[in-house]
């Protein structure tokens, strides 16, 4: 009799994915089923693997293996999008995966999922009516629509313009404030006021991303993730059925991912910066951040991640081009391809290391363990790729047009904190 995985992979591969890879053996999914099988497991949560590099990708996917847990694969749009400082891009990612997943006999189930498709004005809008289809060409089988950088009302109608490009499959995120640290908290009324919206128009998000008190990138102060505004926002949403999606993981303790994990909703956990630092062979703490010497420099491990002669030619690169801290994450472009040519052992052992810390995360942090079987559950018992939806539309569309949208927005007391670039 064939194994849970052979019957979900006959049936739980999206439509896309099936056309793109016809003869894989790769199980790539929708995001829905992934946000499915932590739910199922309770006061769990999983990785978002931002790929900001192949090696930092294929020790993700190890881990996820060796911890039987179903993950997600991403990338955001500043990292990946068509003004990408990343090699690995929304065009190419699934195809990364599909390739190590059918080289190393990886049979987890992971989502390749599109990050901070961000949003900012009408021109975006009209880029994404285009790009977000070629998107899901691409093998795309998640999306977070970020309009949080706008106002409540256009953040609204940003996601429900831009609803109909999204297959009504694929794993769905929205996100209300941006990830600005302590500044512009997002409120429990800006939450449900976006939630309402879009319930109203029969959309149904899988994930809610909200900025409660975390920054990306380098974390400068303790401050992290307030855990009691996320639970209260996710109290307050709970008859929608969201998910709470995390940014900016790396920067928090263990014990505040662990309390995340089993005091509020979130099922989805980005890690990025510390993915990156940790292939490099940068020394981290148990925050994810690479340590920094008293001069701001970095704590290169001798024989560990990238050779001492490559960690050279990226620190005179980065010296020549004036780039410091959180901005090292500029370096991922240009020196992919010499990542790549390094031996074998070298390549081995920057992935080895990511592997290391997504199974720690996994397994004694997020609670994730043996969430691979959960989700080939959930795929049979839908019998389809396509997991449907957590909830129904109660809201009435007539009291969400566009007209009553702003005069309910203008309402409410919100502070969006300080102008800036937040993108990721």
């Amino acid at each position: 009799m064939p194994s849970p995985f052979e019957r979900a992979l006959a049936i739980g591969r999206p439509p896309n994915i099936c056309q793109l890879f016809p003869n894989s053996k790769a199980l790539i999914v929708s995001g829905k089923v992934i946000d499915r099988a932590l739910i199922a497991k309770g006061k769990a949560m999983t990785i978002a693997a931002n790929g900001r590099n192949h090696l930092v990708i294929r020790g993700a996917l190890q881990a996820a293996q060796r911890a039987n847990a179903a993950i997600l694969v991403e990338i955001a749009k500043s990292e990946g999008g068509t003004g990408a400082y990343c090699a690995p891009n929304f065009w190419n990612m699934a195809r990364q995966v599909d390739a190590i997943c059918n080289e190393l006999g990886i049979t987890i189930p992971v989502a390749i999922h599109a990050d901070h498709y961000g949003i900012k004005g009408d021109a975006d809008i009209e880029q994404a009516r285009i790009e977000i289809p070629s998107l899901f060409d691409a093998g795309m089988t998640s999306i977070a629509i970020d309009a949080s950088h706008l106002p409540d009302a256009d953040n609204l109608l940003a996601n429900l313009q831009l609803n109909e490009f999204v297959p009504g499959w694929a794993g769905l995120e929205t996100e209300v404030g941006e990830i600005k640290g302590s500044q512009g908290l997002s409120t429990a009324e800006e939450a449900v006021f976006l939630v309402r919206g879009l319930n109203a128009h029969g959309i149904f998000p899988d994930w809610i991303a909200l900025n409660n008190g975390t920054t990306h990138g380098l974390e400068a102060s303790d401050q992290g993730i307030q855990v009691e505004l996320t639970t209260q926002i996710h109290e307050a949403l709970t008859r929608y059925g969201l998910s709470g999606a995390q940014h900016g993981t790396s920067g928090n303790s263990s014990d505040r991912l662990r309390r995340i994990t089993s005091e509020t909703h979130t099922t989805k956990a980005n890690v990025a910066t510390a993915l990156q630092m940790i292939s490099w062979g940068l020394e981290v703490n148990d925050y994810g951040n690479a340590i920094q010497k008293d001069d701001g420099s970095f704590v290169k491990l001798e024989g560990e991640g990238v050779t001492e002669e490559v960690w050279a030619e990226m620190l005179a690169h980065a010296e020549s081009k004036e780039i410091k801290g959180g901005n090292f994450k500029k370096l991922n472009l240009p020196f992919e391809n010499t990542l790549l040519s390094q031996s074998k052992q070298v390549r081995e052992r920057m992935a080895r290391r990511v592997e290391d810390f997504v199974y720690g995360l996994l397994t004694d942090v997020f609670n994730a363990k043996d969430t691979a079987s959960l989700a080939y559950e959930a795929i049979l018992d839908a019998g389809s790729h396509d997991l449907g939806v957590k909830a129904e539309r109660t809201e009435d569309p007539g009291e969400w047009t566009e007209e009553k949208i702003r005069i309910a927005a203008s309402k409410i007391d919100s502070d969006k904190g300080p102008e800036g670039d937040f993108d990721d």
